[in-house]
């Protein structure tokens, strides 16, 4: 099952600098791991926001949200999905 999201990142600005670094590395190192896998075969940074398009593909809806939960940012994520489905004039 294919899904398009959005994420918009909004930390603390009075987050501690080296708390911030080592959240950054972590989530950095766990979107690697999902994009190495195949779970998130596309993402894109939304140019001059904090913020990224994202095409994942998983199982189903608990697995997504389970992959999404487990971000280390997603406490300071607005995040919008849309599940996506086959266009008919699509060429394969």
């Amino acid at each position: 099952m294919l899904y398009h999201v959005r994420m918009d990142v909004r930390l603390p600005p009075d987050l501690d600098p080296a708390a911030r670094a080592d959240l950054l590395a972590r989530e950095k190192a766990y979107s690697q791991q999902l994009q190495r896998t195949g779970k998130w075969p596309h993402l894109w940074r939304i140019a001059g926001e904090y913020a990224n398009f994202s095409v994942l593909d998983v199982d189903s809806h608990d697995e997504l949200h389970e992959l999404l939960s487990n971000l280390p940012l997603f406490p300071y994520m607005d995040i919008h999905v849309t599940p996506l489905a086959k266009h008919p004039s699509k060429v394969d």
